[in-house]
């Protein structure tokens, strides 16, 4: 290591007590153009990859550091270093790098596992595999369960004339609902767990949602499979994919260490230590803090004893992890400002959005918050929208899991199973189209998939307005 570079290093130290005294980010004092980066990297994630695909795909990274910077440079000199700093490494060291960390062990671990084997797609089988991926999807992340499952489902179904219907309710059901019950099934959830929501909450809070979500859209695939399956010419004379002497997994070694992300997340929900790092003002607990070391060794593991073949049937890059890190690093850090104006209430620049989903009385209003969630996680991304409205409620877990649960419960849903209704609500959403579109599924447009969201999708979560969210 150099002199210049040993000084530079000793600056940074030096500067942490200092970033641990200085203020907390007060968001009453703040103007709602802070905002404005923000909305512009969530819009640019949005409108570009249709607008401008090959300039996405190859400056995406470059986008959302320009949006970082437009942000961190004015606002250091704006409100000083030593509150931005602090409010950064929060940002960074308490949300994102925990955040990224599981989900890249989840994207191994599912990526290691090669489901080897013809099915023959039919109503029942069909029906089974996106149940099956709909469990999965809460303990494997959606993202891994959607990676795990829909290779073998084109496959299944690729003798078949009609087979689009399959992809869009795998997306509806294993990319997103499935994915409702625990902090591993959905990113929104798990930055709630982050934040302090307990591992099994959602579990006991929206179980009955969920199970009303996937059940009827279950059925209703069933009768249009059905349907599908039984017009004439519907299979073709000769399937593309040969027949084997049964199913059986390649690289089946990676579903322990599946368990062990599920235990190691688990444990530090449940163990409390009051062993802590103070990093410039952020508390790293010990639970943590193992929990992401574990995660790290698991996803080393994988690597190691996961079989090249294995790989390579799978079609495994890390394109898609590459693409998720830059993006939510911009996301995280643009974010910062919102949540501190929404945590002033009405009385900050976003008041007109606190009084929106709120009573007259001044209690919150579990509908809009459902639709408002819902809504901007069709469209943005539900993990920062998560966030927005986990601090537009208050932001304190123990009042939102108790007092204000029916509050908690709407935005969770919201987040989780709206993330459904554009091809960009959700990260699995578009992974899932470009593979079936590889595989020659005619998918159906950005707008043609939300014809199939509205008349398939809304009506239900209208449904369940009216029962669980009035």
């Amino acid at each position: 290591m150099s002199v210049k570079t040993s000084r530079a290093a000793l600056a940074i130290l030096m500067m942490i007590p200092g970033l641990a005294m200085a203020a907390d980010l007060d968001g009453s004092t703040l103007s709602v153009l802070w905002g404005v980066p923000f909305a512009g990297i969530l819009l640019s994630i949005a409108v570009m990859p249709l607008v401008a695909p090959f300039f996405w795909h190859h400056h995406f990274g470059k986008v959302a550091a320009a949006w970082s910077l437009a942000f961190l440079v004015p606002f250091a000199f704006t409100v000083g270093p030593g509150i931005t700093g602090v409010a950064l490494v929060h940002a960074m060291v308490a949300e994102y790098i925990p955040f990224m960390i599981l989900l890249t062990a989840l994207f191994t671990v599912a990526g290691g596992i090669y489901i080897r084997g013809n099915l023959h797609g039919a109503p029942v089988l069909n029906t089974a595999i996106l149940a099956i991926g709909a469990v999965l999807a809460s303990f494997m992340g959606t993202t891994g369960a959607s990676m795990l499952m829909i290779r073998p489902l084109i496959r299944a179904n690729d003798n078949r004339k009609h087979k689009v219907h399959v992809v869009v309710f795998f997306i509806f059901i294993v990319s997103n609902a499935g994915g409702s019950l625990t902090p591993l099934g959905d990113p929104p959830l798990f930055l709630g767990f982050l934040k302090g929501v307990d591992f099994f909450w959602t579990v006991k809070h929206i179980f009955p949602e969920t199970l009303f979500l996937v059940g009827t859209l279950l059925a209703l695939f069933f009768v249009l499979d059905w349907w599908f399956y039984h017009r004439r010419e519907e299979i073709q004379p000769v399937d593309p994919t040969p027949d084997t002497k049964g199913i059986g997994f390649d690289g089946a070694k990676n579903f322990w260490l599946l368990g062990a992300v599920v235990g190691l997340v688990l444990i530090s929900g449940i163990w409390k230590s009051p062993v802590e790092i103070n990093l410039a003002g952020t508390p790293v607990g010990l639970p943590g803090l193992v929990r992401d070391i574990g995660l790290i060794i698991v996803t080393l593991i994988s690597l190691k004893i996961t079989p090249t073949q294995v790989h390579q049937d799978n079609q495994f890059s890390w394109g898609p992890m590459q693409e998720v890190a830059k993006l939510f690093a911009g996301i995280f850090l643009t974010i910062i400002p919102v949540i501190a104006m929404l945590k002033a209430g009405v009385n900050g620049p976003f008041g007109a959005v606190v009084a929106a989903v709120t009573h007259a009385d001044g209690t919150p209003n579990p509908a809009m918050y459902f639709w408002a969630s819902g809504l901007l996680s069709s469209f943005l991304d539900n993990a920062p929208t998560y966030l927005v409205f986990f601090n537009t409620a208050g932001g304190d877990p123990q009042t939102l899991m108790t007092a204000l649960a029916p509050t908690l419960a709407a935005i969770s849903a919201g987040s989780v199973f709206m993330g459904a209704n554009t091809y960009i609500g959700n990260a699995p959403n578009l992974m899932v189209k470009a593979i079936a579109e590889d595989r020659d599924v005619k998918m159906p447009s950005f707008f043609g998939y939300m014809l199939w969201s509205c008349c398939i999708l809304v009506p239900l979560f209208g449904v369940m307005t009216l029962i669980w969210f009035r």
